[in-house]
Order: C-alpha cells, then structure tokens, then sequence
C-alpha cells in the first residue's frame, strides 16, 4: 500500500495528489493518505463517495488523520 504524506498541504492539493494515485490501482489495491487538516478529510470523503472504492477515515492522534482508499 502507497502511503500519501500530507501533512501541511491544504486543498485541493492532498485530493489531487489522491485522485492522481487512484488511477494508478488496479482493483483490490489501496493508498493511505495522511493529513493533519480536517478540511482535507472532509473533501476526499466527499469525492471518494461517489467513485467505486471503499473508504475509511481514522483519526490516528488529535487532528492527524489516516484515510484509506481501495479500489473496487
């Protein structure tokens, strides 16, 4: 699994950098972004809801999160 680091980068760059990734798998594989701003997590959780991929968000320490996407 490819793990993105965003730490710092505020959007749209942590979801250009997420949508550049998941062209790249195939299905069944994923990528990890980790960012420390939660306006990131909502905007990747909004686009990744309308694509074909499971999604999951944890929030790993106080404002640094850990999304997971896996390409169906």
């Amino acid at each position: 699994m490819n793990k993105i680091d965003c730490f710092g980068d505020f959007c749209p760059i942590p979801l250009l950098k997420a949508k550049k990734e998941f062209k790249s798998l195939s299905s069944g594989e994923s990528f990890m972004l980790v960012t420390d701003h939660s306006c990131v997590v909502e905007s990747i959780k909004e686009y990744f809801n309308k694509s074909t991929c499971t999604f999951a968000c944890e929030e790993v320490l106080n404002g640094v999160w850990e999304i997971t996407v896996t390409k169906n």
